[in-house]
């Protein structure tokens, strides 16, 4: 009997324990059912735009980790400390002066103008925190380089020259039979006889030394005129950088990284200050983010990776958030190269001639790794100038030197745009 007892309780114990793991299961299968979507979209979107230049949900960032805040304080407290930290703590509040001096006494933004629901939409979103996506498994992602155009012309002319020859070859035999030559039965003793006529007619190898030479030509002068264009050229960087991600998904202007480009010869390659600018609060991609790069598909724990080269580079401890000095250079791989006897200004082309990025180096928000779109020939650049229309006249930027020139010579800018010289000479060629 007194085993029969130990095993109902232990049938008690497990039936217990199955409908305490029921429950629970239950409870948490019916919170994530009852998470409001519209809600947490809209504290998303607050947090985004007040909140994430300090703080991440799931680590220390410049301020402390705000996932599961309502658990550890009050919403009236948070509410209070939201609207005017500065008041809580001359309250003499034990935590808010506690929290003020934990990170080095910084004073956390006040937001006096936020209302109730909006604060209560923030910390839903702090407490429930990212809705899982699910990527389509139909979509593709990749980056085809640019095709070359076929190369057609040759294929054409050597089937033109297979076809003259078998012509006048045929030609030969029929003249050779029409003058009293017996006819060769058979495949084999036709084609001899047309090798036989080949051989002996003067005028087909003159014609043949002809077409060789040209042929020969072409293909030589087609090499010569490749050397030095790079069309397609997409080498290896140090760092995965995607222009598809920063440029086209984030808006991100060319000239907030290439900003010399407005006003130097060359556009200029940002330095890793400018990455930092974005890169000291973004530590992390988001999930389900994926780049394809040289046939390799990247995921977020390869790119958070490409972000922690960048602290390396800059010298940032992400961990303490503050500058090591122990810096290193990006040895970034140059894409496009000119000739040195090519003059090239950017600030000509961007600032007086007003023409878009994409005009020279394709649609680069499209690209994932970039690549040399156009081929930067000197033809290619005689085209461009022939249809490209630039109103110097109306130029907001000539405008200016012009006026600025007035002032500095004390005459007319009708007379100034008329001078010749070294003034002139900067802009006008």
């Amino acid at each position: 009997m007194k085993s029969v007892k130990h095993h109902s309780k232990l049938t008690q114990r497990l039936l217990q324990s199955f409908v305490f793991l029921l429950v629970l299961s239950l409870s948490f299968s019916a919170h994530s059912q009852d998470v409001d979507e519209a809600r947490q979209k809209e504290g998303k979107k607050l947090f985004k735009s007040l909140c994430a230049s300090c703080h991440k949900l799931n680590k220390k960032l410049v301020g402390p980790a705000l996932g599961g805040v309502e658990e550890k304080r009050t919403n009236e407290w948070l509410k209070a400390w939201i609207r005017d930290n500065a008041a809580l703590r001359a309250s003499g509040d034990k935590d808010a002066i506690a929290i003020y001096e934990e990170y080095k006494q910084s004073n956390m933004t006040a937001f006096p103008q936020l209302n109730d629901k909006q604060i209560d939409d923030i910390l839903y979103y702090t407490t429930v925190g990212e809705i899982g996506k699910v990527a389509d498994p139909n979509q593709t992602l990749s980056t085809t380089p640019k095709d070359a155009a076929p190369k057609w012309l040759i294929y054409i002319l050597a089937a033109a020259i297979v076809v003259a020859f078998l012509i006048i070859g045929s030609l030969l035999k029929t003249i050779s039979e029409l003058k009293g030559a017996p006819k060769t039965p058979g495949l084999m003793g036709q084609a001899s006889e047309l090798w036989q006529g080949i051989k002996q007619n003067t005028f087909l190898h003159v014609l043949t030394v002809i077409f060789g030479a040209l042929i020969a030509a072409y293909v030589l002068f087609g090499t010569l005129f490749k050397v030095g264009v790079d069309e397609g050229y997409q080498p290896i960087q140090p760092i995965a950088f995607s222009h598809k991600i920063h440029a086209g998904d984030n808006k991100i202007d060319c000239q907030y990284c290439h900003s010399a480009a407005k006003h130097s010869k060359h556009s200029g390659i940002p330095s890793v200050n400018v990455c930092m600018n974005c890169h000291k609060n973004i530590s992390e991609v988001a999930d389900d983010t994926k780049v394809v790069m040289d046939d390799h598909t990247l995921t977020k724990k390869d790119l958070d990776k490409e972000i922690a080269k960048i602290y390396e580079a800059a010298g940032w401890d992400a961990e303490k958030l503050e500058y090591t000095g122990n810096t290193k250079p990006v040895k970034w791989v140059r894409v496009h190269n000119l000739p040195d006897f090519a003059y090239f200004n950017h600030s000509q082309h961007v600032t007086v001639g007003g023409i878009k990025c994409q005009k020279c180096h394709g649609p680069v928000e499209e690209m994932e790794e970039v690549y040399q779109y156009s081929p930067l020939t000197m033809g290619w650049c005689i085209d461009c100038h022939k249809e490209t229309k630039v109103d110097l006249k109306g130029n907001e930027y000539y405008a200016k030197i012009h006026e600025e020139l007035a002032k500095k010579y004390g005459v007319d800018q009708v007379t100034i745009a008329q001078l010749g010289g070294k003034e002139c000479g900067k802009c006008h060629y």
